[in-house]
């Protein structure tokens, strides 16, 4: 059994869970499942149980016993199951970083060969195609054919001030093509000087990283780092919570020294354009509520300048739902769950559908293409009548009016 996915730190935090409980009702896979294995105290006991009776003072005298492949399948079960929502740290009485208790326990899993069959096939696929779908990565630029204008320099332009990093879902999903080719033609009105990487553009290596195979995404890091930097630009933006949070925070950290240059997510973008009156969207008349992506806010920390961007177009009338900002509820797409329990998914997503539907309001709107695509694809499944869209597209219809 390997500790070394743990640091010191996460081995003592292991150990300060008070077994409170506070945490269990906040975990929707477990609300959903009811599965002990799942909640956050169930994940920590099963840890430790392996930990003791590997490494334990017991263990010590009459040897110590890896655990059973039983066990450890249980235990995966349990993990995987995670949408890595964060929900448990925001109510964790002694402030356990649990998100990354749980990323090291699937680099833990993935160390013994315990992850689901089909994390090897995402990583075959990412590592071959350099994208989820598995398509050829040259068809990036799909979504741009769409576009009333293309702007000149789109792809790879040179010392433009600003990259537009799309993401994966975004240039490889149809149902997601809205929100580059909104936040584009938005970046082109505002004459803000900025290209994409069109095929060069490479996954993020989120997906592998939430895995727990930090090792496969190294490559794709360093790639997308030195693209950036070969192109000059001194600010890199991404309409993608998950890619802005890997590109902000994690490539850094592994890679071991500065990017170089800016990393912003799009709203943080769009609210600065507002600010200084480069921006001024036109008028909408329209009730919305705001569903915050668990990767942009709770991991990333950025709550009020999607708010900011929605209220500062006339006419739009900003609706919170039960559950919000630091404790909102997942969308269900987060923790790569939906590759290998799309049911689990569209329950989690069904639940939040309903606390939007209780504002009243007539859109949801977000700020990552992922919980679009799964709120809209649960939206669909329940019959609802509302549309769901992305920040980047309501300001584009209001920049239209």
């Amino acid at each position: 059994m390997n500790l070394s996915t743990f640091s010191i730190t996460q081995l003592i935090e292991l150990d300060a869970c008070t077994r409170c409980g506070q945490c269990v009702s906040w975990c929707p896979t477990f609300v959903e499942t009811d599965d002990h294995l799942v909640h956050p105290l169930g994940k920590i006991a099963r840890e430790k149980q392996m930990i003791r009776g590997r490494f334990g003072w017991l263990s010590r005298l009459i040897g110590g016993r890896a655990p059973k492949n039983g066990d450890l399948a249980a235990f995966a079960k349990g993990v995987y199951r995670c949408t890595l929502c964060g929900r448990c740290a925001v109510v964790c009485p002694v402030g356990l970083r649990t998100r990354d208790l749980w990323l090291a326990m699937r680099e833990q899993l993935t160390a013994l060969n315990q992850q689901p069959e089909v994390f090897n096939r995402l990583r075959d696929t990412v590592t071959a195609a350099h994208n989820i779908s598995g398509d050829p990565n040259e068809n990036r630029g799909l979504w741009s054919d769409n576009l009333p204008t293309k702007p000149e320099g789109l792809f790879g332009k040179r010392n433009a001030e600003t990259v537009y990093f799309i993401g994966c879902v975004g240039a490889m999903f149809p149902a997601a093509y809205g929100i580059p080719q909104s936040f584009t033609q938005t970046l082109m009105r505002t004459d803000v000087d900025f290209t994409t990487l069109g095929g060069e553009e490479w996954c993020c290596g989120f997906p592998l990283l939430i895995a727990g195979m930090r090792d496969a995404a190294i490559e794709l890091m360093r790639h997308n780092v030195e693209t950036v930097r070969a192109l000059g630009a001194k600010r890199l933006v991404a309409t993608c919570p998950s890619c802005y949070h890997t590109w902000h925070t994690d490539y850094p950290a592994i890679l071991g020294k500065p990017l170089g240059f800016e990393v912003v997510h799009a709203t943080q973008l769009l609210a600065d354009l507002i600010a200084r009156k480069r921006l001024v969207p036109g008028a909408l008349e329209l009730k919305v509520t705001y569903h915050d992506p668990c990767d942009l806010g709770r991991t990333s920390g950025i709550y009020d300048e999607p708010r900011y961007v929605l209220q500062s177009i006339p006419g739009v009338e900003l609706i919170e739902m039960q559950d919000h900002r630091e404790r909102a509820l997942c969308c269900g797409g987060g923790g790569d769950v939906e590759m290998g329990e799309p049911t689990l998914t569209a329950a989690v997503a069904k639940r939040r559908i309903g606390q939007a539907q209780a504002t009243g309001a007539q859109v949801i709107v977000s700020a990552c293409q992922q919980c679009k695509r799964t709120m809209a694809s649960a939206v669909r499944k329940e019959k609802v009548r509302m549309k769901v869209l992305d920040v980047a597209e309501v300001v584009w219809q209001a920049l239209s009016t």
